[in-house]
This record gives C-alpha cells, sequence and structure tokens, in this order.
C-alpha cells in the first residue's frame, strides 16, 4: 500500500516537473512581453496553451501569438457592459449565480430569446462574457460550464452558419481549455441537421464536451446532475431552482464587474473626446 502510494506521488511529482519544463519553453519561445500581454500570459494561460496543442511547443506558440494578434485589435478586455447591455435584455446568454459541483463558474445560454439580428454585437456580447467569467473563476480554477436551454429555439432563431463558424474559431482559438463541459438540453429534433454542420467546426477535444440531455433519457440526465446540485439546477434544466433572469439586477452586478475588470487589466485605456474612456 504505501510502495504504490509513493508511486503515485512520484508519478504527479514527475507531471508537475514536465508541466513547469514545458511552461518554461514556452515563455522562451514566445519572447519579451509587456503591458497586458504580459498580464495574460501566467503560468495557468500558458499551461491551457499547451494543453489545448497535446503539448507540442510550436504549436502552441503559434495559436497563442495568434490569440495575442486577436487581443491586440479585438480588445475584448476594454468592452463594458454599457456596450452589450441591449443583447442581454432577454436574458439569452448570462453569467448564472450558482456554480457547479466542481466550483466552476456557469454560463447559461437560451437561444431561443434571440433578440438582435447583429451577428459582430452578438458576438462582443458572448466574448464579454467570457472575459467576465474568466477573471471570476476560483483560484485554481481554469475552466467554466455551460447549460443551454433549447426552450422557443428554431431556425428563425439561429445564428447563420457563417456566424456559428466565426464564433466558435473564437471559443477555440482564442479560450481553449476554457470549457469543461456543455449540456444541451432537450434540443428539438430540427436542431440535429443544423448541429451536423457546426459540429465539423469543433476540434476533438471540444466535440467530447459537448453532451446531449434529454428529459426522457434517464443516462443523460444523470449525466447533467452529476455536475449540478439538483437545488441550484433551474427546473427548465430538470432542477429545482426557478429561472429568474432579472436585467435591472444582472445590469448592476455586470457595472461592478467592469471596475474589477478595469482595475486588473489596467489604464492602458485612452480617454475618448469626451473625456470618456
Amino acid at each position: 500500500m504505501f510502495h504504490r502510494r509513493n508511486n503515485s506521488q512520484h508519478d504527479q511529482e514527475s507531471n508537475e516537473l514536465y508541466t513547469e519544463s514545458k511552461i518554461k519553453e514556452l515563455r522562451a519561445a514566445i519572447g519579451p512581453l509587456s503591458g497586458r500581454s504580459l498580464k495574460y500570459c501566467s503560468d495557468d494561460c500558458l499551461k491551457r496553451y499547451l494543453e489545448a496543442r497535446n503539448w507540442n511547443v510550436d504549436k502552441s506558440k503559434k495559436m497563442l501569438e495568434e490569440t495575442l494578434r486577436w487581443r491586440s485589435t479585438y480588445k475584448p478586455e476594454q468592452i463594458r457592459w454599457d456596450e452589450v447591455a441591449m443583447e442581454g435584455e432577454t436574458g439569452k446568454l448570462y453569467k448564472a449565480g450558482f456554480h457547479d459541483r466542481q466550483g466552476r463558474r456557469v454560463l447559461i445560454l437560451r437561444p431561443g430569446m434571440q433578440n438582435t439580428s447583429s451577428v459582430e454585437n452578438q458576438i462582443r456580447h458572448l466574448v464579454y462574457l467570457l472575459e467576465n467569467a474568466t477573471l471570476d473563476l476560483p483560484k485554481g480554477q481554469e475552466q467554466m460550464a455551460w447549460l443551454i436551454d433549447f426552450t422557443g429555439w428554431s431556425f428563425s432563431t439561429s445564428v447563420p452558419i457563417k456566424s456559428a463558424r466565426e464564433t466558435t474559431n473564437i471559443l477555440q482559438n482564442h479560450y481553449p481549455e476554457r470549457l469543461a463541459i456543455a449540456f444541451l438540453y432537450n434540443p428539438p429534433r430540427i436542431f440535429e441537421a443544423f448541429w451536423k454542420i457546426v459540429k465539423y467546426f469543433l476540434d476533438p477535444k471540444t466535440f467530447q464536451k459537448v453532451k446531449f440531455v434529454y428529459p426522457k433519457n434517464k443516462d443523460s440526465v444523470e449525466l447533467m446532475k452529476s455536475y449540478f446540485d439538483e437545488e441550484n439546477l433551474p427546473t427548465v434544466f430538470g432542477g429545482k431552482a426557478m429561472l429568474n433572469y432579472n436585467h435591472e439586477e444582472f445590469s448592476k452586478l455586470m457595472s461592478q464587474d467592469d471596475l474589477k475588470t478595469a482595475a486588473f487589466w489596467g489604464s492602458d485605456d485612452k480617454p475618448d473626446g469626451n473625456g470618456h474612456i
């Protein structure tokens, strides 16, 4: 027994040393950084990019550099709630007030509640909430869980295929290893045709994290409930909690979080002609 435990401890130490060496190798490969790029590239961040590319330093370096270029132009950390608040009026996408059993942040998506037509603004809204949720993750936790409710979904409320591809590219290429699990709850049969196209945009790792849940399929329901406390899980997902999205209250929380975001990233923002940032 002691010998087995000792071997396990040895394996853990070996894995930690390997991880540290790969992180150092990747950091040396990307070279000196400054400003927000330096802040973004924490050891945990580099580890996620390495995991996403199976610990291949060259591939991880290429992926990370592409993200840094994207962040320098898209500036996701500078998006503020008042810019995307209109997108959130119906509660089609928001950060839940509970965590999963692993302490991960939960994003709730309700595509049937789509209320706008600008795909660009819809993506900015999603990126804003991803940035917000990642800054809000508990220490030592790098991932989040998604719950997707298909009540009211139809082709008329779905995003165009081109937009779905752009969205998945951003998620996979610039937020690697941020998704722990995604549960698609009770999608209508017509969604299967949409999914057959979208799934080809997903890399194998992401594809394995997407789970379909049907109320009449006991195994799929049990799998979802193994991730969530039934008392926290909203009734629309088969739990016991009422799902009540209050846009005004959520807006207050996001405005407070915007101050934390600005403090975290520093004052690289430049004021406009009216003195606003």
